[in-house]
């Protein structure tokens, strides 16, 4: 059979049978396969012709996005890194910035606190030239003439009452004598008052004018601790014994109700000097009426004033045994003696 054509042996009824199908096929397809169909087919190949165009493009567009959003994060992560370089830069920027303007604090603190106590050596040094001025009752009158008097009594005040309570904030309070110009500065402002308060005519301001000073001091004196700021104490305690000796002033003075219990207070001071100005002061107000008697002989502390009469300081030991003397005797006659310049 090689080389010849090969045949199928097919029998006649079946030939036959194809040949009908195959004329059937000829005369009922063309009716089957119309217009419409055809422009169906056109229309299905196109769709799959445009899907298979839209499925590159959207591969294209797939890709493209692909790498924007790698270029994206490239410039994410760049400029991430450029911020936190910047912020690093910025920081450092600060941080220098703060190192300055530290420095410039300093530097304005070291200025202040030489200013502050350039202002306080100066202060003391007109203070104290001024203490020893006051002394001279022609000196006290001069003030009072000018009228610049009850401004400065006011500032003395406010500044006495500003360096106890400093004082009391730092914890110095039982540091008794500080050796500074702060300490001598208030000192100074003291002993003028306790030498303004020995002229007549100072201590009648201080009782018409100045009462508020006078109450500044007792409250003060009630303040301070026993054996601290024991030099402050006496002068505080000498200006008003000064002022007590004013009818007007010990009528102000005596009239407090806080001021028979500081004196029993001051009585226990470890300091003498503070016990006799307390004595001195006592004895003003055991003078002045008979009428205190009751008060003063269920507050006063006998049994210390007994003590202090056996004292060997002989000034505190004769100021004890004369205020035991006056318990004794009181008379209604207005205190008499010498008031105290510094």
């Amino acid at each position: 059979m090689s080389g010849k054509e090969d045949y199928v042996r097919v029998r006649k009824r079946d030939l036959e049978r194809l040949t009908t199908e195959i004329m059937q096929l000829r005369e009922f397809l063309p009716k089957v396969l119309n217009g419409d169909l055809v422009e169906s087919l056109h229309k299905a190949r196109a769709a799959e012709t445009m899907k298979a165009s839209s499925e590159e493009e959207q591969d294209q567009l797939r890709q493209e996005c692909q790498n924007l959003r790698s270029r994206l994060d490239a410039a994410q992560s760049q400029a991430q890194g450029e911020r936190e370089v910047k912020r690093e830069e910025d920081d450092g920027g600060e941080r220098e910035e703060k190192l300055v303007l530290r420095e410039q604090l300093w530097e304005s603190r070291e200025q202040l606190q030489q200013q502050a106590e350039f202002c306080t050596e100066l202060g003391a040094a007109a203070c104290t030239l001024l203490w020893s001025v006051s002394g001279k009752e022609a000196a006290v009158k001069d003030m009072l003439a000018e009228g610049k008097l009850g401004p400065f009594l006011v500032v003395a005040g406010q500044t006495l009452e500003s360096f106890v309570k400093s004082l009391e904030d730092e914890g110095k309070m039982e540091q008794r004598d500080l050796c500074s110009h702060d300490n001598q500065f208030v000192l100074a402002l003291a002993g003028v008052i306790t030498n303004i308060a020995a002229v007549t005519c100072g201590r009648d301001f201080f009782a018409s004018s100045a009462p508020v000073l006078l109450d500044t001091l007792t409250q003060l004196l009630g303040v301070m601790k026993p054996g601290a700021c024991s030099k402050l104490k006496v002068l505080m305690l000498m200006a008003l014994y000064n002022v007590s000796i004013s009818v007007k002033g010990l009528q102000y003075i005596s009239e407090g109700p806080g001021l028979l219990p500081l004196i029993c207070c001051l009585l226990q001071d470890g300091d003498w000097e503070v016990c006799f100005h307390s004595l001195r002061l006592l004895q003003s107000l055991v003078l002045e009426e008979a009428g205190l008697t009751s008060t003063l002989r269920e507050l006063l502390p006998l049994t210390r004033i007994r003590q202090l009469s056996s004292s060997p300081h002989s000034a505190l030991r004769q100021a004890a045994q004369d205020t035991l003397e006056d318990l004794q005797h009181l008379t209604t006659a207005p205190p008499t003696g010498t008031c105290p310049t510094l």
